[in-house]
């Protein structure tokens, strides 16, 4: 019999590729979802959908810049609704854990008809080596509006395995994983682990919303996606989110990635040597 394609929407983001390279491992067919797929896929104009999800049994959702965005749920739920329409028997969405708004696009995709599975994830380890996060890192400052709350980061890798896991495997269907690493850290602990693995100092900085989102822009955001995204991030790193949750252990049967063990592996890439 030959299997069905899993469509992997944002397959060239952090949890995506990875999810992508999880299903070809198993040598399952993948097909990417990105303005640049083929055939393309592109959240902003609808037209492209059905193409993407002709001969498609499964979807994993991961919306671009997040699901705080406006349009963000109308946009999911389109796209799930189409999806089942399509018979699309899976779904599975990568979700943000505390995010008020982002509870919206996973009742939308609750409401698919198709089974659904919702990874919610922290912050994710590699934002300090491929996100948003490298050029502070490699300056040695890293600025936030997150004050002196602990955080669960999370590894990407972890996240992608459990969504690899809920779109080939049984059991997972209804599930809501709260995936995070193995223990709290604040910022300026996260800072001081990848200090001592590359060998250089990096130290953490709290700064208002409205200064992150100066800075956001000074990195090329634009203007109102910098304004949204420093308002989600001062409301969610306000404390909501400083507790571990199990999802990679029910998920996996593994227990997640430490952050120290993250850390002295990307160094040991030289991607923070500057």
């Amino acid at each position: 019999m030959i299997e069905k394609t899993t469509l992997v929407v944002g397959g060239t983001g952090k949890t995506g590729r990875r999810v992508a390279a999880g299903l070809r491992a198993r040598g399952l067919p993948v097909r990417i979802g990105s303005r640049k797929g083929d055939p393309p896929f592109d959240w902003a104009d609808p037209e492209t959908w059905e193409s993407a999800l002709r001969d498609v049994a499964a979807v994993y959702i991961a919306y671009h810049p997040d699901l705080a965005v406006p349009g963000a749920a109308e946009a999911v739920g389109g796209l799930a609704a189409r999806a089942a329409a399509a018979g699309v028997r899976r779904l599975v969405l990568l979700s943000g854990r505390g995010e008020e708004e982002a509870r919206r696009s996973e009742d939308a995709v609750r409401d698919s008809g198709a089974e659904w599975t919702i990874v919610r994830a922290s912050w994710f380890f590699q934002n300090f080596d491929e996100g948003h996060l490298l050029e502070p890192v490699l300056g040695g400052t890293v600025a936030l509006p997150a004050g002196d709350v602990a955080e669960p980061f999370v590894d990407a890798g972890d996240v992608a395995d459990v969504a690899v896991a809920a779109l080939t495997g049984p059991g997972h269907a209804g599930e809501v994983y709260e995936v995070t690493g193995p223990r709290l850290l604040t910022f300026a602990e996260a800072a001081a682990e990848i200090s001592r693995a590359a060998g250089r100092e990096v130290r953490y900085v709290s700064v208002s919303a409205d200064g992150y989102a100066a800075m956001l822009a000074e990195y090329g955001v634009p203007a109102g996606e910098a304004e949204v995204l420093a308002g989600m991030f001062a409301e969610i790193l306000d404390g909501r989110n400083a507790w571990l949750g199990d999802g990679v252990q029910r998920a996996l049967g593994r227990p997640p990635r430490d952050f120290a063990d993250y850390a002295k592996a990307a160094a040991a890439t030289g991607v923070w040597s500057g």
